[in-house]
């Protein structure tokens, strides 16, 4: 019920059935989503914007506005919430004894095909105009391009892979067993997030290392934030944003990340999944970013029909598309409208 409440006073819905998962079955399942404009009457205006790890829709509402690429004056904009990030069905709101450390594991694959019911089936949409997406929201993209290509007129991934590399599968691991190696954590059984401060906050630290590149903290960047250290900046940004978090909910989110693979679909086949693809793709990998490299993104690119690789600068590396320079969003947004504007 709480839940319930939580959702009707932000005006959100809730979107629920029976859905099975890989080691289990999450009953009732909710599938949390904000829209933006309106549906028109042919229904081809739609614009599905799925996030990124540890986010929420919330944290995306950044690129939509009147005279940007995701214009609600123009499009029907849906931002769903991948399951497991807290406000879907997830291990803390799940009721006992299938939440907390009992949750069911799920894939990329599974947030995708439920977004699929509650695009065809709440909705009625049969074609999306554009499909984007950041980070854990890219591979949701590739796995949307790929499994619906009929559906797909446009991609964005940004920042992510259409498979995830050996690399970032280790990274994540780090960010895992960060959490849980805190005694605080009891095998996902805690009573209240917080005793587990010592995990998320070693948690945090990592990200503040992978998440930015080396030249951003050597031109200290973050005082262009107005933060005035750089413990200042760990504290003020990085625990400000990862402390509040429930512990399962992220490693139900890291579990996702680590398996993203859209070959899953074709026989382990990579190259034959993305020439599945029939969307124009613009593939947007950031500069700077340390844990998916431009190389990685390109390799990709390279295998998809009717691509291209829009490279993003900025010191912010992976987390450029937090928006937080001016300068930086006004890019991206840029190359959305570019891509918009592409005929298909």
């Amino acid at each position: 019920m709480k839940f319930t409440v939580i959702m009707k006073s932000l005006n959100w819905e809730t979107f629920s059935w029976k859905k099975e998962a890989l080691f289990g079955t999450i009953r009732d399942c909710k599938l949390a989503y904000k829209t933006f404009g309106k549906l028109n009457e042919a229904k081809d205006n739609a614009i599905l914007f799925p996030h990124m790890y540890s986010g929420t829709h919330k944290a995306m509402e950044i690129y939509i506005g009147e005279g940007m690429a995701l214009d609600p004056s123009k499009y029907f904009i849906i931002l769903p919430n991948q399951l497991g990030n807290g406000l879907s069905s997830s291990p803390h709101n799940t009721p006992f004894p299938f939440g907390r450390g009992a949750f069911p594991k799920v894939r990329i694959s599974d947030d995708v095909r439920a977004q699929h019911k509650l695009v065809t089936e709440k909705f009625g949409i049969n074609t999306l105009q554009l499909v984007v997406g950041w980070s854990m929201g890219a591979q949701q993209t590739y796995e949307w391009a790929v499994r619906y290509p009929e559906m797909v007129k446009r991609a964005a991934p940004i920042g992510g892979t259409a498979k995830n590399t050996p690399h970032d599968f280790l990274f994540t691991e780090t960010l895992i067993e960060a959490i849980t190696s805190d005694p605080a954590f009891q095998d996902g059984w805690y009573e209240d997030h917080q005793q587990v401060h010592r995990g998320l906050r070693r948690h945090s630290r990592i990200w503040a290392v992978m998440g930015l590149c080396t030249e951003f903290y050597k031109q200290e960047q973050w005082s262009r934030l107005g933060f005035s250290s750089l413990d200042d900046f760990l504290v003020g940004y990085w625990d400000n944003w990862f402390l509040p978090m429930d512990p399962n909910n992220l490693l139900c989110m890291a579990w996702k990340w680590q398996r993203g693979d859209v070959s899953r679909n074709t026989g382990g086949d990579l190259k034959a999944a993305l020439e599945r693809i029939q969307a124009k793709v613009y593939v947007m990998p950031f500069e700077e970013d340390m844990f998916f490299p431009v190389r990685d993104c390109k390799a990709e690119q390279e295998m998809i029909p009717n691509s291209e690789l829009r490279v993003i600068p900025s010191l912010w590396g992976h987390f450029t598309m937090m928006g937080f320079f001016e300068e930086d969003k006004n890019y991206i947004d840029a190359q959305l409208k570019n891509l918009l504007s592409t005929p298909v």
